[in-house]
């Protein structure tokens, strides 16, 4: 099978193409330019180093949230947009879920880390094993100190990904040595996370299906339901 996943959830981008699980051909972009300007640009690219065209894609992964609101639209947009013609399957990953598969060659627990202002990351927790990767918990949103008193209970080596991580880094030593903060070329969602995500769930539905998850309600609409 051959797959096309789009990562947009934060302020870097990327792009990845997959034969099979063979990650053939990736762009990643981190230079705060806005979704809408790079990511198309970015899908022709990564296609034409793999010598390959839309109509070649069997199947798109995007992930779905939690992350920017305008981000994760703005990729679910696009994927939705090359899938409708040929009505090709399309998979949402978790943005956390993700970023665990940067960890596949280790074995440790990932807590994954993003910034959800107002003194909270959006948080899920993953065990990485023989090349597997397993969720422990949901996608939530959760205080650092709450998920410091978590960190404290794990043994073994703890990876800490996300746009969040350096925020907990901190406090999560103080409770445990084991923590470990790795360098930002495996500490962020990547495209190449979300579609080894899509390719081990196998969860596939039609563009009209594709669904994002934002883990909890966008500034505007708080502020619309607190009036």
């Amino acid at each position: 099978m051959k797959l096309l996943a789009v990562d947009s959830s934060a302020k870097s981008a990327s792009i990845a193409v997959f034969d099979g699980e063979k990650l053939v051909s990736e762009c990643f972009v981190n230079a705060s330019l806005t979704h809408s300007r790079t990511l198309m640009p970015m899908v022709d690219y990564s296609l034409r180093q793999a010598d390959m065209k839309v109509q070649d894609i069997d199947a798109f992964a995007v992930s779905k949230g939690p992350g920017s609101f305008t981000g994760v639209r703005i990729g679910a947009a696009a994927v939705k947009g090359l899938a409708f013609p040929g009505n090709k399957p399309c998979a949402g990953v978790s943005t956390l879920e993700a970023m665990a598969y940067n960890f596949r060659d280790e074995d440790c627990t990932v807590f994954s880390l993003m910034d959800a202002r107002r003194n909270q990351v959006y948080t899920a927790v993953f065990e990485v094993k023989d090349g597997r990767v397993t969720r422990l918990c949901d996608d939530g949103a959760d205080s650092i100190e709450a998920l410091a008193a978590r960190v404290s209970a794990v043994r073994g080596r703890i990876y800490l990904a996300g746009d969040g991580a350096a925020l907990c880094c901190e406090a999560f030593r103080a409770v445990n040595k084991e923590v470990i903060l790795p360098d930002e070329n495996r500490r962020y969602q990547r495209a190449y996370g979300v579609g080894l995500a899509a390719i081990a769930s196998g969860n596939f539905v039609s563009p009209a299906e594709l669904e994002i998850a934002y883990v909890r309600p966008s500034q505007a609409e708080r502020e619309l339901k607190n009036k």
